[in-house]
């Protein structure tokens, strides 16, 4: 048995969550940008929120997870998404993927559009899951960091393998071993999410951006440089600049990175940190060239061709969005089926074509261009193999770890 402790919340931790509310990913519409995933102050926010109101650290174990499954006689499932997150029709009207679900199993998704961010997500069911009860749903979608925290709590269910062949065969080689849930005992991939360099061609005059050093040091960008103020993505892809893994690197690699980041500042070579308020000024030109996250792009280029992306040489930083069971579902296995049904090919297909991000199912590529052979032959949507191995998490944090970088890194972009 795995007993943890609660995890308090950090004057720097907070100002992390405040910048990722009202200026990064979190502050962002599900359709046009992304949201915080990976923003590491949150993890530990959210258990600092949850230490705060007094629920009591969990001990649990796979046994009292367990509930009675009642999938073969309530022919439904319970699940809580995104917005915006599944194939709708034209006219808005249906949602194809899970009506040809019901139609093959019999089985009614009651679909709802409840996560509007993953601490206000975290805030809903925690009390539910410290106590162990039912949350009510038999399936979340949640980002890498806090799916991580959740299954190191106990709150998350073991997956029953035998139930999710498809999964098990397609899931992309990339997304197989994730460092919070190393044999996907608990989760399969929702999607990838990638940070990468982008750029406005009109206003570079036409020369390209690949790479964070040309970031911070080529002088016909000066000022004109956009940096995100998520930490794990800036800091994330200027550790791989300089030749380090963000999967483990060192305190002292962190300060370099910071220290290098900081004369980019000094020079005024960057013109600020970046939220959501990115989009809008590289398609200006205000900004140049930035760090920019791969799902903006696809839907920037279809409105702006000037819009380019750069896969760095040395690599970018990937998070995810994961689907999970929590403990007490009713409806374990129907949940299970679902999971199965959508690493289908097709069905993924079907997905990746609305949502736009990248697809963590493998075999796609046909089925995609059948319905939009761009989008198959798009990177950011259908990685090809050196796209993935480029490729890039960001290590696990201790909560001391957590204070003292997001310390530095506020102080860094003036938060």
């Amino acid at each position: 048995m795995e007993s943890h402790e609660p995890e308090t919340l950090s004057a720097p931790q907070l100002a992390a969550i405040r910048r990722s509310m009202t200026e990064g990913r979190m502050a962002m519409s599900r359709r046009s940008l992304l949201r915080s995933a990976g923003a590491g102050a949150l993890a530990v926010g959210g258990l600092g929120a949850l230490s705060a109101c007094g629920i009591p650290p969990a001990t649990r174990t796979a046994e009292t997870g367990k509930a009675d499954d009642h999938s073969d006689e309530e022919k439904r499932l319970n699940f809580s998404n995104w917005t915006e997150y599944i194939d709708v029709s034209d006219d808005n009207k249906h949602r194809p993927s899970l009506e040809e679900f019901k139609r093959r199993t019999g089985i009614h998704v009651k679909y709802t559009e409840d996560i509007n961010d993953n601490v206000e997500f975290f805030g809903k069911i925690k009390p539910q899951l410290a106590a162990g009860q039912d949350t009510g749903r038999d399936l979340i979608c949640v980002t890498d960091w806090l799916a991580g925290r959740m299954i190191r709590l106990g709150w998350m269910q073991k997956l029953d393998q035998t139930n999710l062949p498809n999964a098990y065969a397609n899931l992309a080689e990339g997304f197989r071993s994730p460092d919070w849930d190393p044999v996907r005992a608990h989760s399969y991939a929702w999607t990838g999410i990638p940070a990468v360099v982008a750029y406005n061609e009109k206003a570079t005059d036409g020369r390209k951006v690949t790479s964070i050093t040309q970031l911070l040091e080529d002088p016909a960008l000066k000022g004109r440089v956009g940096m995100l103020t998520e930490m794990r993505d800036t800091v994330g892809l200027t550790l791989l600049d300089m030749g380090k893994r963000p999967e483990d690197f060192r305190a002292d690699d962190f300060d370099a990175a910071i220290a290098r980041l900081q004369k980019g500042v000094d020079r005024k070579q960057i013109r600020r940190f970046t939220g959501n308020d990115y989009v809008d000024d590289l398609s200006k030109g205000d900004i140049a060239a930035c760090v920019a996250w791969a799902g903006d792009l696809v839907q920037l280029q279809a409105d702006n061709p000037a819009i380019k992306f750069t896969i760095p040489k040395a690599g970018f930083m990937m998070a995810t969005d994961n689907l999970l069971i929590p403990n007490k579902a009713r409806h374990k296995r129907n949940a299970e089926r679902f999971i199965n049904y959508v690493y289908e090919p097709k069905v993924a297909a079907k997905i990746a074509a609305y949502i736009n991000y990248v697809c963590p199912v493998d075999g796609v590529r046909e089925e995609l261009a059948k319905i939009d052979k761009e989008l198959a032959a798009n990177p950011l949507i259908l990685p090809d193999a050196e796209f993935t191995k480029k490729s890039h998490t960001f290590r696990l944090l201790s909560a001391e770890e957590e204070t003292d970088f997001e310390q530095k890194f506020a102080k860094l972009i003036g938060a």
